[in-house]
């Protein structure tokens, strides 16, 4: 007997939880520690208990729910993903991950009772990054001891209110946050949409990763001088803006100069003053760039950097840029990988064996347990947007991928 996903419990859930800071339409604004995310974990919380989990929600607010294993002890098998979601984004970036955790591990206890093995879900916290931009996938970092002493206290959102107070005002203990660490999580898989359009292009509606990508960012502050934008001169302009223009279009042209799969993005811009008829003083942009190869990554940063550099000196501005994210590129196990495209093949749903472009929990996890993923594809590609689509027959072949491995794991 397979184990088998019921569509419409897949969908039901991904709408109940779509109306948790539902915006407008397909919209969702669901930042951590918000009321609207306290509500949507309660929700999974509920769910966790009604699938006959034992329920805990650890000392940085990430949600467990527990299915114990038969051989009374060992190490645990994982699986989950955030709802924490961009502001505002879609129904399914995260969301679906938690959803298909729960609902694996619920079908298979209902379909072939208790595991030799433990047997967890997570619903994750602050993966998004969308109201602590120095945050970076928090929960999951927590959980691996990778939070410094000070940072719930130094951090900061994006309105000046610290990581600790909005703890605070949730009922967490800013000061326990190391309590959230765990070593005992062997394996954890992790599902996800693709966020990109290569299933699409490729006719295909599973993908199986093998490798996510690095990502750094950078925010680059270019000083110049304010000036009238009528009575001076170009050629005697120090202006940050001119320098910034040319940045930008340079790392995009780097990225396209080494091909796929490197990336480069700038996705905020902060102009001082910002007024149509003065030359700027300063201009601060943030750059993203990524490789799944370490060796590329390191080329790519280079060339990035050397173009800060060269255009700074060209225009006579000053330059100064710093590092708010750097997660190095995660090779997930092979076993793992074999094993998720053993669990497709078995019930045949054809994949591709893909890198993730994006940066996931599991980067995170990876540091101290065995991680692998599966993705689904993504409508044209799209996400962190309303825009964002997943068919629910997508996404339930997705998470019979994941039961069926979790099946050959754990029982």
């Amino acid at each position: 007997m397979a184990v088998t996903i019921d569509p419409a419990r897949v969908e039901a859930h991904l709408m109940a939880l779509a109306q948790f800071g539902a915006d407008g339409g397909t919209g969702v604004r669901r930042a951590v520690y918000t009321p609207e995310w306290v509500a949507a974990q309660a929700q999974v919380a509920a769910w966790y208990a009604a699938a006959g989990l034992a329920v805990r929600r650890d000392s940085v607010g990430n949600l467990w729910g527990r299915l114990d294993g038969t051989d009374g002890g060992g190490d645990v098998i994982a699986s989950g993903s955030h709802i924490d979601t961009q502001l505002p984004g879609g129904r399914y970036d995260g969301a679906l991950g938690v959803i298909a955790g729960l609902l694996a591990i619920q079908s298979l206890r209902e379909q072939y009772g208790r595991p030799k093995r433990t047997l967890e879900a997570v619903s994750l916290c602050e993966e998004e990054s969308s109201r602590f931009p120095a945050a970076n996938f928090w929960g999951s970092r927590a959980i691996n001891g990778m939070v410094a002493p000070d940072e719930p206290e130094t951090m900061r959102d994006f309105d000046g209110g610290t990581m600790a107070a909005a703890m605070r005002a949730v009922g967490l203990d800013p000061t326990r946050v190391p309590d959230a660490g765990r070593t005992d999580i062997e394996t954890f898989l992790e599902l996800h949409i693709e966020q990109g359009p290569l299933l699409e292009l490729a006719g295909l509606d599973v993908g199986i990763v093998n490798a996510i990508t690095s990502l750094r960012h950078f925010v680059v502050k270019i000083a110049g001088r304010s000036d009238h934008a009528g009575a001076v001169p170009m050629d005697l302009r120090r202006d940050p803006m001119a320098g910034a223009a040319e940045i930008i279009s340079g790392v995009i042209a780097n990225a396209l100069a080494m091909g796929r799969p490197a990336v480069t993005t700038v996705g905020r811009i902060e102009v001082l003053p910002n007024y149509p008829s003065i030359v700027p003083e300063s201009v601060a942009i943030t750059v993203d760039a990524r490789h799944p190869d370490p060796d590329a990554e390191r080329e790519l940063l280079a060339r990035h950097e050397a173009l800060f550099r060269a255009v700074a000196a060209r225009r006579t501005l000053d330059i100064s840029w710093h590092t708010t994210a750097d997660h190095a590129p995660a090779v997930c196990d092979p076993g793992l990988v074999r094993l998720l495209e053993a669990s497709a093949a078995a019930r045949g749903i054809p994949t591709m064996t893909m890198h993730s472009g994006a940066g996931h929990d599991s980067q995170n996890m990876a540091t101290r347990s065995k991680v692998a993923m599966i993705f689904v594809q993504s409508k044209d590609g799209r996400s962190h947007t309303p825009a964002e689509f997943t068919s629910i027959a997508h996404a339930t072949e997705g998470i019979t991928v994941l039961a069926e491995a979790l099946h050959r794991l754990a029982y």
